[in-house]
C-alpha cells in the first residue's frame, strides 16, 4: 500500500522546521518584531531566511524566545537573558544525550533472551 501522507507531514513533528513568520512568532509570544530581532542580534536566535529573505522561526526558537521574554520581564537585561537561555538549552541537549548514552549502555549490558546458554555449551 502506498504512503498517502504528504511529503511535508513530517515537518509538523519537527521542532526545528522554520514554520513561523516573524509576525506570527511575535504574535504567538506576545512580543514585538523588534524584540525578536534583538534576540537575533544578541546571538540567541538565527532565524531561517525564506527565498524572499523573510525571517522564519521554528517551534524550538519560539521556546527559547519565550524563555528569554520571561527573564526580561523579571528584570534581566536582554543580553544576560540570552546567555542564560543559551546555557539552559545547551544543558538540556547534554542531558538528553547522556540519557541516550545511558540507555544504549543498558541495552549492551543486558543479555538478550537467547544468550542464557549454560556455561561452556555452544
Amino acid at each position: 500500500m502506498a504512503d498517502t501522507k504528504p511529503a511535508s507531514a513530517g515537518k509538523f513533528d519537527d521542532v526545528h522546521h522554520p514554520a513561523y513568520s516573524m509576525g506570527a512568532a511575535a504574535e504567538i509570544l506576545g512580543v514585538t518584531p523588534s524584540f525578536l530581532r534583538g534576540l537575533g542580534e544578541a546571538g540567541l536566535l538565527t532565524p531561517h531566511r525564506s527565498g524572499g529573505g523573510h525571517r522564519r522561526y521554528s517551534r524550538h526558537q519560539l521556546e527559547l524566545a519565550g524563555r528569554a521574554r520571561e527573564l526580561v520581564d523579571e528584570g534581566m537585561a536582554l543580553a544576560a537573558a540570552c546567555r542564560v537561555v543559551r546555557a539552559e538549552d545547551q544543558l538540556d541537549v547534554a542531558r538528553r544525550r547522556i540519557t541516550q548514552l545511558e540507555d544504549a549502555a543498558r541495552k549492551v549490558a543486558q543479555p538478550s533472551a537467547g544468550d542464557h546458554a549454560e556455561p561452556g555449551v555452544r
